[in-house]
């Protein structure tokens, strides 16, 4: 039935067809999928929003250091203005 070339030339066919695919986009695609890159954009977004929540965070903790130190000073002169202040005297 296959006597002739026709064997040898449909697989050479074959293989110079799979590999002028799999050395594309496709073929990199699976190699990336294989090798377990496939999710890496995905996570690396992730890691980026991750990154900029914590920035965030930074800043409002930053903030929020500030307002605490602001009020302790206000304190801080206040009881040194109720010290300062002569005693009463009970009579």
């Amino acid at each position: 039935m296959f006597n002739g070339p026709e064997v040898p030339m449909s697989i050479l066919f074959v293989c110079v067809a799979a590999v002028f695919v799999l050395r594309g986009p496709f073929g990199r695609a699976i190699a990336d999928r294989i090798a377990g890159r496939a999710r890496a954009g995905t996570e690396d977004q992730d890691v980026q929003e991750l990154r900029g929540e914590v920035d965030d965070l930074r800043h409002q903790l930053g903030e929020v250091q500030e307002r605490l130190d602001f009020a302790e000073r206000l304190l801080a002169r206040q009881d040194e203005r109720v010290g300062a202040l002569p005693k009463r005297r009970n009579e």
